[in-house]
C-alpha cells in the first residue's frame, strides 16, 4: 500500500506578533526530521504543503529536492480568532502570551466550536473537517506511492482521530500531543485509508538531539 507521512512543521514563533515562523529551535528540528527520512531511505515522490509559511519552511528546511504542492485545507484553524470570539474579541495577555493558560483556553474553546458554539467565527468546525478530508484526496490521488504533507497539529490530530472512527473530542486530546515534527504515517490504496503510526520522532531519538523536542 501507499504511504502518506504527515508532518507538523516545526516550532513557530509563540507569542509573537507574527506566529507564522518558523523560531531557530523549528529550523534545526525540520532539518533533523528530513535527515532522518533519508537515512531510512524514505524519499517522497509527492510533497504538499499547506499554503502557512511555517509549513512551507519546515518542509524547506527538510531539503527533499522538487517542488511542492499546496492545498489549503491542509493549514490549521485559526485558534487566534477562535479565542478572539471567546473573549469578545479581545483575547487576554494570559491567554495569548502564557502556554500552559493558552493551551488549557484552547482545548475548552474547540470543544465549544465542536459543539456549535462560538457564533461568528471565520470557520466552521464541518468546514474545518470538510477541508481536511478535500486535501488528504488531492494529496493521496494520481498514483503516488509516498506522499510527504506538512502541515499542523489540529490538522493531524482530526486525520488521525478521524481514520480510526473516534469521537470529535478526540481531535483535541491528539492535537494537544502532537510534537513539532513528529511523524504520523498512513497508508492508503484506493478508498481505504488506514492509521499507521502517530506522532513519532525517531530525529529526537539520541542524547544529542533529545533537547531539540517541542510541543509548541
Amino acid at each position: 500500500m501507499a504511504e502518506l507521512l504527515v508532518i507538523r512543521h516545526g516550532q513557530a514563533s509563540f507569542g509573537a506578533d507574527n506566529y507564522d515562523q518558523l523560531s531557530a529551535l523549528g529550523e534545526k528540528q525540520s532539518v533533523a526530521v528530513g535527515d532522518a527520512l533519508r537515512d531510512m531511505n524514505w524519499v517522497p515522490d509527492r510533497m504538499v504543503t499547506g499554503t502557512l509559511e511555517r509549513q512551507k519552511k519546515t518542509l524547506e528546511f527538510m531539503g527533499f529536492s522538487g517542488a511542492a504542492d499546496e492545498h489549503p485545507g491542509w493549514n490549521e484553524y485559526d485558534f487566534y480568532d477562535l479565542l478572539r470570539v471567546r473573549h469578545g474579541g479581545e483575547m487576554p495577555h494570559d491567554v495569548r502570551h502564557d502556554r500552559r493558560t493558552h493551551f488549557r483556553t484552547l482545548r475548552e474553546t474547540v470543544f465549544d466550536w465542536q459543539a456549535g458554539g462560538l457564533e461568528g467565527t471565520k470557520e466552521s468546525w464541518s468546514d474545518f473537517t470538510d477541508r481536511i478530508e478535500s486535501a488528504r484526496k488531492f494529496s493521496t490521488a494520481e498514483g503516488a506511492e509516498r506522499v510527504l504533507v506538512v502541515s499542523s497539529g489540529g490538522v493531524i490530530g482530526q486525520l488521525a482521530a478521524q481514520s480510526v472512527e473516534a469521537p470529535p473530542k478526540m481531535m483535541m486530546t491528539l492535537n494537544l500531543q502532537v510534537k513539532n515534527t513528529s511523524i504520523t504515517k498512513f497508508i492508503f490504496s484506493g478508498s481505504r485509508f488506514f492509521l499507521h503510526e502517530f506522532n513519532s520522532t525517531p530525529h529526537f531519538a539520541t542524547p544529542e538531539r533529545a533537547g531539540l523536542m517541542s510541543y509548541s
